[in-house]
């Protein structure tokens, strides 16, 4: 076997269409990554739910910053119980045939760059399962600026991961004992997380509620169903405020003088700025088609 293997990554991210890394891992650009910081997990699971993506999410986590979201790029691993025979085979082949120093876990950690999130299966091993410490969360610290870890395991050095403020691990324990009999089978390859599976270059949202891992041909959709959410749940909240509608007609499809009442408001107001790079077209026109569909039945009636 190769360790992060190009052909094979490709092959597990047929849909993506767009850049990728020299590995072939999917490069999701740095700005779906700035939006989907904003976005919520119930936002970006419903639009995967939908489309059958139903084993993305995992909420049992302890984290070293509670409050604080990370979004970032997957950089994936998997590990199991050491077994003698393959264990020495594997790590002698990333030694000898790849040029890798070292131990599994900080292979793994030189692969990364800008924006990567660590998402290691270590089948929920926290005694001598302790993927990073403080000189590894370091590391991941200053390749990826912004990223951190999804560990399925352990950590240790709690102490000193805690004052390391750009990143963020999620991790199922901590121990003192440093990593032991396990082998990494697996670099960008599938991870399974939980109930979760992650793929390499899948883009990690991970907030207070849990992780939820967003394929890559879907980030930009999901960022974009989330935003237009937030924007017409303000524009409902200052409509309902100022008892120009019922709830019931801003919880309804909306009719094309409504939509025409949402698009002047979104044109000026303050609080829609922010949400103009998106395009309406699409619902207004679909509100205009059901309008005429109405009027059509109406007639024949």
């Amino acid at each position: 076997m190769k360790f992060n293997h190009t052909e094979e990554i490709a092959q597990y991210t047929p849909h993506w269409q767009g850049e990728r890394f020299a590995n072939g891992r999917p490069k999701v650009p740095s700005d779906i990554l700035r939006r989907m910081k904003k976005i919520t997990i119930e936002e970006a699971w419903g639009p995967l739910w939908n489309r059958g993506y139903t084993f993305q999410f995992e909420g049992d986590f302890k984290i070293i910053h509670p409050q604080q979201v990370m979004v970032g790029r997957a950089v994936t691993a998997v590990m199991v119980p050491k077994r003698p025979d393959l264990h020495d085979a594997l790590l002698r082949y990333g030694h000898e045939q790849e040029g890798r120093k070292g131990f599994f876990n900080q292979w793994v950690i030189d692969e990364l760059e800008e924006d990567d999130v660590v998402v290691v299966d270590l089948f929920d091993k926290i005694f001598k399962g302790t993927y990073v410490g403080g000189n590894l969360s370091t590391a991941i610290s200053t390749r990826t600026k912004r990223g951190g870890a999804v560990i399925w395991g352990g950590i240790r050095d709690n102490q000193q991961i805690v004052e390391i403020d750009n990143i963020n691990v999620f991790y199922r324990g901590s121990d003192p004992t440093a990593i032991e009999d396990v082998t990494m089978v697996g670099m960008n390859t599938p991870t399974r997380i939980g109930r979760a599976i992650c793929l390499p270059g899948d883009v990690v949202l991970a907030t207070p509620s849990g992780v939820i891992f967003i394929p890559p041909h879907l980030a930009e959709l999901v960022v974009v169903q989330a935003e237009k959410s937030q924007v017409r749940d303000i524009f409902g909240f200052v409509r309902l405020r100022d008892l120009t509608y019922s709830t019931a007609q801003i919880d309804s499809a909306w009719p094309v003088a409504l939509w025409e009442d949402f698009l002047h408001w979104f044109g000026s107001a303050a609080e829609a700025q922010e949400y103009h790079h998106l395009n309406w077209d699409e619902e207004l026109a679909e509100a205009r088609r059901l309008g005429d569909q109405g009027s059509q039945a109406g007639v024949r009636l």
